[in-house]
């Protein structure tokens, strides 16, 4: 399958067979360091990081997948893109200097415009509409735990409007599985993708529920998926999410509720779990909880794959930069 001189600004531009290629092909590259191969699949490629928002995984895992088949990496945090310099002008001029381009920001359209007028391959690590290099991780994880993804059924439980609720449902759809969101109906998933994505179910056999009712929501679950409670830049409403999400905790009971002893924990990072951050002490001190989305028991319990989940973003990002700048 030819990907070459595609851009990742979301999966749903990805037919479930492209998709499922990326997701095998980061198997094999996975296989392939575990073994000790150099790469040098990217030897002479240059790549741009631009990061609006801080992370770790997502710049490290692009860094060393990299790094791994011999390209060269600027990480980019004090452009003038947008603000001396538009969007379209800087686009041009790293297209020029650059093989590929990941953005990590806020707005889904700045992607777009670097994707539209850089003439190279655009990818992106994170905005506030969609996550898609994060999904490819958690589909190559519970394809590793279980064998195949198809049919199985991911149950993502919080606030299911932000940007991994979008990107896990159109990466289920995509890929002929069960997607269920358990949450609040004011934090259920903008009314459009919904309608979109079960149009798509209607050809790859998967289903796509929304649902308040916890119990109802977990039961049969394969896995189940949470994320922080509070996106980035929505920092003024932690009182409010932490009223309406408290009863969606991942915990033992819900885990328990699945009814399936198999069940495997997600979870995209950072995760409040425990008091060992300077947020979570915060929130300690301000309202009163040990831990937010997941408690440390289920964390850190047999259940979780998070870790698995995390090295996993490295092997699927490189394949997605592989395909994409390699014929």
């Amino acid at each position: 399958m030819n990907l070459k001189g595609r851009h990742l600004l979301t999966l749903k531009d990805f037919s479930p067979a492209e998709i499922q290629y990326l997701i095998d092909y980061a198997a094999k590259l996975k296989a392939k360091k575990k073994s000790g191969v150099v790469g040098e699949l990217l030897k002479g490629k240059n790549i741009v990081l631009i990061f609006e928002k801080t992370s770790t995984r997502t710049r490290c895992a692009f860094e060393v997948a990299a790094f791994d088949e011999g390209a060269n990496v600027t990480f980019l945090t004090n452009s003038q893109m947008g603000k001396k310099e538009s969007i379209e002008d800087t686009a041009i001029v790293l297209g020029r200097f650059y093989d590929g381009i990941e953005f990590r920001g806020f707005e889904q359209e700045t992607v777009e415009m670097l994707a539209e007028h850089s003439g190279v391959p655009v990818w992106n690590g994170l905005t506030d509409l969609d996550h898609p290099t994060q999904v490819l991780a958690d589909m190559l994880t519970i394809q590793e735990n279980f064998g195949s993804v198809k049919g199985k059924r991911l149950v993502y439980v919080g606030d299911a409007r932000n940007n991994m609720g979008n990107a896990l449902m159109i990466g289920c759809a995509k890929l002929g599985m069960h997607f269920v969101a358990v949450a609040p109906e004011s934090l259920f998933p903008e009314e459009a993708l919904v309608a979109e994505m079960k149009t798509l179910c209607e050809t790859t056999g998967g289903t796509i529920t929304l649902t308040a009712d916890i119990n109802a929501g977990v039961k049969g679950a394969d896995a189940i998926y949470t994320d922080v409670w509070v996106s980035m830049g929505e920092e003024d409403q932690m009182a409010e999410r932490i009223k309406l999400l408290s009863p969606y905790q991942v915990n033992m009971e819900m885990i328990k509720a699945t009814g399936n002893d198999e069940v495997i924990f997600l979870h995209c990072l950072p995760a409040f779990h425990d008091q060992e951050t300077s947020v979570a002490r915060e929130v300690k001190e301000k309202f009163g909880l040990d831990e937010m989305e997941v408690t440390d028991e289920v964390f850190r319990s047999k259940h979780s794959k998070v870790f698995d989940e995390a090295e996993n973003r490295m092997h699927t990002i490189k394949a997605v930069m592989c395909a994409s700048l390699v014929s």
